[in-house]
């Protein structure tokens, strides 16, 4: 309840992953666990960070912050 951003994230996991998948071992549900976590950072656009996919973001925020350090080392 005090963390939205969490609260929303576990929220997902659970309806897409979750509830939507017969594990039949642990080897199998850290197999498709990774796939979804893969799937959700990589190839799924968020809109809460101008509909790029989390890696994507990441990225976009190194580099600013690369760009600023450049600029004030010079």
């Amino acid at each position: 309840m005090e963390n939205g951003f969490i609260e929303s994230f576990n929220g997902r996991l659970r309806d897409e992953c979750l509830n939507a998948e017969l594990f039949s071992d642990l080897l199998d549900a850290r197999t498709k666990l990774e796939a979804w976590r893969r799937d959700y950072n990589e190839h799924r656009p968020h809109s809460s960070i101008g509909n790029l996919t989390p890696i994507e973001f990441a990225n976009s925020v190194r580099t600013a912050e690369r760009q600023k350090e450049a600029i004030s080392s010079s």
